[in-house]
Formats: structure tokens, C-alpha cells, sequence
């Protein structure tokens, strides 16, 4: 056994990690499934999961009675939580939410109209309700679903939608321009954005909801229902109003310095800053600090697409994957689960895909597109990845119950599969091709359309993490 509160025991298990997820990240690339679901699995075949739980033995894990670990991720000052590999994880998270706020096209955004916007509320608020309603049945059976912020969590997880697959099938189809595509993906990126504020809404309730009673002054205030509501409104209305600023100083920083190592070193600055204060003074979950950073920053638009080609680096080669494999070494657990959670599972992923395909199709109807041209919104909405991790992670920092991180696995497994197959399917029924149309209001260069679809679109990989 080897502890690794050392630098060097702790830099072997990041080889590891690093390592397995690569090896597995690849082979589920191969197999046209997300590079995220192989570095989770990577976390679950070198954590306590399987090996450690089954047969005594694991290659890292924490101090237990029940397995024996080679790598002990519990060292001198650390506890399970606050170890190396929680740490790294959290700035692997942060950074991949700060990432997303960079890549974010406001202007895109305005330019799609009225139909991206309600379709994403809808992605949002039909997905929200079901996912609550499939809790009620299985109170008292499955652990933790007696908390109605519980409940609300595994609403907010099925919320969450992956724009990188469909951009990659709509891509591949020659679809990505037409007036259909262009809502799709930004409704996505809407969707994402009206997702990760609820988060913060119901995080910031459910936590001042568990406080002490014996908490005294601004943190009892902040304790509170009504003040954890003040609190949020508050950080959104400081932290915009802070960020018109930050905007005009980087796009100083810009001119006078362009396209050098101090800009992304000072964004990461105001990611890291905004990320701390959301949640220490706040009470906002720390991705929405990040995500909300990464959106200001991206006003400075040279700067922006620098500095997220520069953090890209550290972010996807390091950070990202050892973040997503920590959930498959500390939150994946197979011992001890019954067969009510796996049905509550199975059942939860069947109404977060109806909800999407009902809720964002619906209202894609409603602005005069036919039924299949709906159901291709519906489905194209359809797709998880790591938002939805992500977003589970934050809900089980709250209160919620580890063993859930199995139905937001089966969610992206299922959802990855389906959305391409049931997409290349409803455009085969397209009897003719019809001419590339721009989204309501958009610019008529076609030039300008196609920089702001690579500015909000992956690249040709399946997530944003198989960036090489």
C-alpha cells in the first residue's frame, strides 16, 4: 500500500488515470460513443467499484475495511472529498464550465429568434416536470427520493442537453446551416444556460434548507429560502454588472497585447474568482461562477477564442479526465444497490428522452415546422454528455445520493446511441433537399453565419473532451 499524500505517489496516480481514461476514451470513440462514458468506466476499473468491492483488491481507492487499495487516495490532511484527486477534480470541472462559457456566441444566440429560446424552455421545464413526478412513485423505496430537493435534482439532471453529437450528425448529413439546424444548436446552448441557473436556484434552497439552526448573522440570513433567493439574484445582477468591465479591460488587454500567455492567465483569474465568490459568498453553485465568467470573457472575442485554444491543453488532457473518471472511483458503486433503483433508473432515462422529444418538438410545431421536421428538434435536443455529469456531481454536493450517478450514466449511454440513429432516420425521409435557410433575423453573409457556427459548434470530435 502506498500513501499518497506525497507528491510523487500522487503524480503515479495521475499516470494512471490518465492512461486508462486515454485507452478507454479511444475505444469508446471508436464505437461512436462519447469520449466521457470511456473515462468513466476507466475511473470504474481502476477505483474500488468492481475489483475492490467484488475481490478485495483495487489500484486506488480510499481507506476501507472492506477492500484492500495499492494507492491510498486518503493521505496526512486529507479526507475522502478533500483528497489531491477531489481537488484536481474540481478545478477539471471549472475549467470545463468556464470552457463552455468561452465557446458561447451571444450574438448566435440572438440571432436564432424567438423559436431557439422556447424550444429550450421547454427542454427544460417538460424534462424538469416528469423527472420530479417518476420520483414520487419510489419514496420510501429508493434512498433519498423523500427529499422533494432531491427530487428537483433529478429533474435539473435530465434537463441537461449535449449539443456535440448532433452538431457532429447534422455536420455529417449537410444539415448544420439550415434554419432547422441553426435553432437546434442554439436552443441546445439556451437550454444549457437555463439549466445551470435552475441548478443554482434549487442548490442554493436545498443547502440553506439542511443548515444549522445555529448559524448567526449574514450566514443565517443567508440560510434562509428567502435570503438564499436574495443572494442569487443578487450574484447575477453583480457579477453581469462587474463583467461589463472585465469585458472592456480584456478587450484592452487585447489590442495592446494580443495573442499572448497573459491573457488566458489573467482570465483564468476571473473564472477561478467569480467561481469562489458564487459559492463562499453567494451560495451559487462554483460551475455557474465559472460558466458565467466564460460567457463574459467571450464578448472579448479574440481574446476569448486565445484563450480557450490555450486552456484547452491543461483542460482536456488533465483536468476533464480526471474528473470524470473520479466519478467512476467515488461515486460508482455496485454494492448494495437494489433492484428499485435500477428500475427508478431505467424509468427516470425513459422520461428525460420523452421529454425532450414531446416537450422541444411540440413547440418546434408551434412555429409552423411539419411533424418530422418537429421530431428532428425533438431528438436533436435529446443527446447528454458531460453537462449532465457535471450537473449531477453539483446535485450530490448538495444531498443527493451517490447511487444516482448510475441513472445519469445510463442517460448519456442511452441517449448517445439513440440520438444519431433516430436522426439519420427521420432525414431519410427528406424527399428533397431543400436550399440552406438562415435563422430568423440572422445576417445574410453566409460567410458570417458559417464563423459564428464554428464559434458555437464543436469540432468534428463527438464531445469536447476528444479534443487531441
Amino acid at each position: 500500500m502506498f500513501e499518497v499524500h506525497s507528491g510523487l505517489g500522487f503524480a503515479v496516480v495521475l499516470a494512471i488515470i490518465l492512461l486508462s481514461t486515454k485507452v478507454l476514451g479511444l475505444l469508446f470513440r471508436r464505437l461512436g460513443l462519447p469520449q466521457v462514458l470511456g473515462y468513466i468506466i476507466a475511473g470504474i476499473l481502476v477505483g474500488p467499484a468492481i475489483f475492490g468491492d467484488f475481490l478485495g483488491f483495487s489500484l486506488l481507492g480510499f481507506e476501507s475495511d472492506a477492500y484492500t487499495p495499492l494507492f491510498v487516495l486518503e493521505g496526512e490532511g486529507f479526507s475522502h472529498g478533500t483528497d489531491g484527486l477531489a481537488i484536481f477534480s474540481k478545478i477539471g470541472v471549472l475549467l470545463l464550465m468556464f470552457s463552455t462559457g468561452l465557446e458561447t456566441d451571444l450574438k448566435e444566440l440572438k440571432n436564432t429568434g424567438l423559436a431557439a429560446t422556447l424550444i429550450a424552455c421547454a427542454g427544460v421545464a417538460v424534462p424538469m416536470g416528469l423527472g420530479i413526478l417518476i420520483c414520487l412513485p419510489f419514496r420510501g423505496v429508493v434512498p433519498g427520493l423523500d427529499n422533494i430537493y432531491n427530487c428537483i435534482f433529478v429533474g435539473a439532471i435530465l434537463t441537461a442537453t449535449s449539443v456535440a453529437i448532433t452538431v457532429s450528425v447534422l455536420k455529417e448529413l449537410g444539415k448544420i446551416s439550415t434554419k432547422l439546424g441553426t435553432t437546434i444548436v442554439s436552443a441546445a446552448i439556451i437550454d444549457d444556460i437555463i439549466g445551470i441557473v435552475v441548478l443554482s436556484v434549487v442548490t442554493g434552497i436545498a443547502k440553506a434548507g439542511t443548515a444549522s439552526e445555529t448559524l448567526t448573522g449574514f450566514a443565517a440570513f443567508k440560510a434562509t429560502p428567502y435570503g438564499t433567493i436574495i443572494m442569487i439574484v443578487a450574484f447575477f445582477i453583480v457579477a453581469i454588472g462587474l463583467g461589463f468591465g472585465v469585458s472592456k479591460l480584456f478587450q484592452w488587454l487585447e489590442k495592446k497585447w494580443p495573442e499572448t500567455h497573459r491573457l488566458p492567465i489573467f482570465s483564468l483569474v476571473v473564472c477561478f474568482v467569480y467561481s469562489w465568490a458564487a459559492e463562499e459568498i453567494f451560495g451559487v453553485a462554483d460551475i455557474t461562477g465559472a460558466f458565467l465568467a466564460g460567457i463574459i470573457l467571450s464578448t472579448a472575442h479574440r481574446a476569448s477564442v486565445y484563450t480557450d485554444k490555450k486552456l484547452e491543453v491543461n483542460t482536456y488532457t488533465m483536468f476533464a479526465p480526471v474528473f470524470f473518471a473520479n466519478i467512476g472511483i467515488s461515486s460508482i458503486k455496485f454494492t448494495g444497490l437494489s433492484g428499485m433503483l435500477f428500475v427508478f433508473a431505467i424509468l427516470a432515462v425513459l422520461m428525460g428522452l420523452i421529454g425532450k422529444v414531446v416537450g422541444c418538438g411540440v413547440v418546434a410545431k408551434a412555429f409552423k415546422y411539419d411533424l418530422r421536421q418537429s421530431g428532428i428538434a425533438g431528438v436533436g435536443m435529446m443527446a447528454r454528455g458531460e453537462v449532465a455529469l457535471i450537473v449531477t456531481a453539483t446535485a450530490m454536493s448538495a444531498g443527493l445520493p451517490e447511487e444516482i450517478m448510475i441513472m445519469t450514466v445510463l442517460l448519456i449511454l442511452v441517449s448517445s446511441i439513440l440520438t444519431p440513429i433516430f436522426l439519420k432516420l427521420l432525414y431519410a425521409k427528406e424527399k428533397t433537399e431543400p436550399a440552406p435557410a438562415l435563422a430568423e433575423g440572422a445576417v445574410a453573409d453566409e460567410n458570417a453565419v458559417l464563423e459564428s457556427e464554428i464559434a458555437i459548434a464543436e469540432p468534428e470530435n463527438d464531445d469536447p473532451v476528444e479534443k487531441e
